[in-house]
């Protein structure tokens, strides 16, 4: 038995050495999550460009497929050494051939939440004049339960509190996307009805963009990263939500240490379509119609992230009026085995965008980012620090979520 464990443990170092000298990229390998989406032409840019190391080759395996194209077509992929030797398979999931329509225009949304979110912790006392700061409950906070009663709205939180009979009550809540148990004194008020003593709301609206959409079923992805409360991550638990066309009417550009913003107005008789989901790397639903929001005639395949590489690509915006094509570039790609938002770091090049908006501002989340003539992600996040500078998610995590 032990000298099995030796064996094992010498046959391993053997291994460990062979890629270390074979100039392998363990990060690459060990950074993948287990189930990607690939096609066929970026596996065999892979292999062409050495994209896990010299030595390093991927060999596709496909399981049987459905001709109908009802199903995903799923496989494999085993990266071996030397074309020989695997060390390491991951699960794949073919992208669709069908080219989609691709996004770039700023949308409306407007967000039912379930539960409440704490706008403010603090009210002020109408006797004293003072301002009263809740000890136990947050701002950003999303209330779900009040002893034991679900509260999906602020009618519900304010018609408890009219008949709750008692000085104090248990919440439960939402807070840095943990659930938690808190007993909770009530304030009295004159005509002896009870109060939380703070500032809540129960629905969110705010400016995005969307990526792209399905021309088939017109089922899109936008945002690339989830609506959250403001104040944390708390992503903001929905019973719906819908979207609208909008109209750009200012744009407040970005300075160091100062994101700017797309200033936008919507209607509600301009709705265009639902929110079925709110995640982490965008939101989703579907488009009851079309016009105004996409280009019919501007049509893309989507990329998986082995296609996603440092140097030149595009952003698709419509911040000039029109939808256009801007010049950035990818400075670094991370290897991500769980989704994120922030999947690559770009820069801003064009001069154009620069001059229309110092880089990039709030309200261009969504954008899609454009390589090689395929859709690989979209615009997330901005640095505070440098507004040139911004953060993509891959459109992988997108299409998980789609």
């Amino acid at each position: 038995m032990k000298r099995f464990k030796r064996l094992i443990i010498i046959t391993t170092m053997c291994l460990v050495m062979i890629l270390i000298f074979s100039n392998v990229s363990f990060n690459k390998l060990l950074s993948l999550p287990n189930d990607i989406y690939v096609d066929y032409k970026e596996i065999e840019s892979a292999n062409e460009e050495r994209l896990f190391g010299k030595f390093i080759k991927l060999d596709m395996k496909n399981e049987e497929l459905n001709t109908d194209n009802t199903d995903q077509q799923n496989g494999e992929v085993v990266f071996k050494l030397f074309g020989l030797i695997p060390i390491k398979k991951v699960s794949v999931k073919i992208l669709p051939e069908e080219e989609v329509y691709v996004g770039g225009t700023p949308i409306g949304l407007d967000i039912k939440t379930d539960g409440v979110v704490v706008v403010s912790d603090s009210v002020v006392d109408p006797i004293s004049a003072r301002v009263i700061k809740n000890k136990f409950i947050q701002t950003g906070d999303i209330i779900k339960q009040i002893n034991g009663q679900k509260i999906g709205c602020v009618n519900d939180l304010t018609g408890f509190l009219q008949c709750v009979g008692q000085d104090s009550a248990e919440l439960v809540v939402r807070r840095n996307n943990r659930d938690l148990t808190l007993n909770v004194p009530l304030l009295k008020s004159d005509n002896n009805s009870y109060k939380l003593g703070i500032w809540i709301k129960d629905d969110c609206a705010g400016i995005g963009t969307l990526t792209f959409v399905k021309a088939d079923t017109h089922d899109y992805g936008a945002l690339g990263h989830g609506v959250t409360n403001g104040s944390d991550e708390n992503l903001v638990p929905m019973q719906n939500g819908e979207i609208f066309s909008c109209r750009l009417v200012n744009i407040q550009k970005g300075e160091k240490n100062k994101p700017g913003e797309l200033q936008c107005v919507f209607v509600e008789r301009n709705k265009k379509g639902s929110i079925s989901k709110n995640t982490n790397v965008g939101i989703f639903g579907h488009l009851d119609c079309v016009d105004d929001l996409v280009d019919t005639n501007k049509t893309a395949p989507l990329g998986g992230r082995l296609s996603v590489k440092a140097g030149p690509a595009k952003i698709i915006s419509c911040v000039s009026g029109i939808s256009e094509e801007y010049d950035i570039e990818i400075i670094k790609t991370n290897y991500q085995n769980s989704n994120s938002d922030k999947s690559f770091v770009f820069r801003v090049k064009d001069e154009r965008l620069l001059k229309l908006t110092g880089g990039i501002v709030q309200g261009m989340s969504g954008s899609p980012i454009m390589q090689n003539g395929k859709i690989i992600g979209a615009v997330t996040h901005v640095f505070i620090n440098d507004a040139t500078k911004g953060y993509g998610v891959y459109t992988d995590w997108m299409l998980e979520n789609l």
